[in-house]
């Protein structure tokens, strides 16, 4: 895909995100990776809501600005999770509510931060994997991200937020507001043992739908 047809997509799905409050004030930034191996993302204290598509900072591939403005201070975190996810060509960050307060529970399986509670969210997600608190933009969470070995194409960052990555940025964002409404059904859910998916329905949804899943068994 064109460049300038890129930049105009994180715009409008940003706005998007915006809008529908799933990441406040100048929270939450947005990569995506260009096929000469650099990347478009939002800048550094931007609005998701109100971003401009001649302001996107592009970076080459070893993360320097070649224009736009300052890149978000979460250039590690994205370049970890490209590099060892090399099918990801998008990545979304978000501050959403109920991903942040499910990172805070104390019985989340660091592997399986979620149970498969929809196919869609097996789907969309495969599973989910949670990781120590960093302070944002800390190089180390970099670490934290390639510890993973790529298993993971969604991450809860402890007290932070979600990252999830995609095949395109549309792709990305579907995934996202999936592990936000499972988010916000476990937590809807929580103490009342709600029915989930047997390994038999989600391997068959493994094999039906050509799904590489993380071993998340604790």
């Amino acid at each position: 895909m064109i460049e300038s047809r890129l930049r105009e997509q994180i715009c409008l799905f940003g706005r998007s995100l915006f809008e529908r409050g799933l990441t406040p004030g100048s929270s939450g930034n947005i990569s995506v990776r260009l096929d000469s191996g650099g990347w478009l993302v939002t800048p550094t204290n931007a609005s998701l809501g109100f971003l401009d598509p001649a302001q996107i900072s592009k970076l080459d591939a070893s993360g320097n600005l070649k224009s736009g403005d300052p890149p978000t201070k979460e250039i590690p975190l994205h370049a970890a999770l490209y590099e060892t996810r090399r099918s990801a060509r998008a990545i979304v960050h978000l501050h959403c509510a109920h991903c942040v307060a499910l990172s805070m529970l104390p019985e989340i399986n660091p592997r399986a931060a979620l149970p498969p509670l929809t196919p869609y969210y097996v789907m969309r997600c495969g599973a989910t994997a949670l990781v120590p608190y960093y302070r944002p933009g800390d190089a180390a969470v970099a670490d934290a991200i390639r510890g993973l070995a790529g298993q993971y194409s969604c991450v809860l960052l402890s007290n932070h937020g979600p990252v999830v990555s995609g095949d395109t940025i549309e792709a990305a964002v579907f995934a996202m507001e999936e592990l936000e409404e499972t988010a916000k059904l476990y937590l809807m859910m929580r103490g009342m043992n709600p029915r989930t998916l047997t390994p038999e329905q989600v391997a068959d949804l493994s094999s039906t739908f050509g799904l590489a899943l993380p071993d998340s068994s604790a």
